[in-house]
């Protein structure tokens, strides 16, 4: 049983799409980062960056529970796990980590912190400026490779494609469509005609609606007060440095 900590967003969907691709068992434990949860010792024992997703294999290594952070490591531990979408001979391993590697570097963060300026911070024109630009350049990378190949790795749908695809949704927003990225449109379209995708989709909505349920009446957090969440995590975790 893979148990998933996590809330939908881009990187959440990720291990969501996997494993609905891989077919593994698994439950979603919604960690509701807008009120706090991410502090928890509990939540920090799985993830000690205080970060979504992390998830618990309770038939790991030898048999034994095995516990991870980091959603492009988790992926790679499933797709070996399952034995699929990672591709084993050298040249379409390394291509799929390649494009992996290209999407947590690069799209995640950037996109990232386009959405934080546009939507948390509209009065800083120059990050705002900076990262809508850098956004519209890797769409135009990911747009130059599908035109090339079928899917991001090459030949074969892999872990790659299912790490790009929840943070490029949002992409017509950004005036990405057919006519001026016809790669990237054809390989978003094929995305989303994955029933797996499907079904991921529609229990993001579900978590979603499930959280905002949950929330009600509850304080909130301010997410993006990166000295408060520093704060957050030394309170947290002062007792265990105590006793160290």
């Amino acid at each position: 049983m893979i148990e998933l900590y996590s809330s939908p967003t881009p990187n959440g969907q990720k291990i969501m799409i996997m494993l609905e691709e891989t077919g593994l068992e698994w439950r979603h434990v919604d960690v509701d980062i807008g009120l706090g949860d991410q502090f928890s010792p509990e939540h920090l024992a799985r993830s000690p960056n205080n970060k979504i997703p992390a998830i618990v294999d309770t038939g790991g290594p030898a048999g034994a529970p095995y516990v991870m952070m980091e959603s492009g490591a988790i992926l790679c531990y499933l797709a070996e796990k399952a034995g699929m979408l990672l591709p084993a001979a050298p040249r379409e391993h390394y291509d799929t980590l390649q494009w992996l590697f290209f999407q947590v570097a690069h799209v995640g963060p950037m996109f990232g912190q386009a959405n934080h300026f546009n939507g948390q911070a509209q009065a800083h024109a120059y990050a705002r400026q900076r990262y809508n630009d850098e956004c519209l350049r890797l769409y135009r990378v990911l747009d130059n490779r599908l035109m090339a190949s079928p899917w991001l790795a090459g030949a074969a749908y892999t872990i790659a494609d299912i790490a790009t695809y929840p943070w490029c949704r949002r992409h017509a927003e950004r005036g990405i469509d057919a006519a001026s990225h016809p790669g990237f449109t054809r390989w978003f379209q094929a995305m989303e005609a994955r029933p797996a995708v499907q079904r991921s989709n529609a229990l993001a909505a579900e978590i979603r609606a499930r959280m905002a349920r949950a929330a009600e009446g509850r304080p909130a957090i301010d997410i993006y007060d990166t000295r408060d969440n520093a704060e957050r995590l030394a309170r947290a975790t002062a007792p265990r440095r105590q006793e160290s």
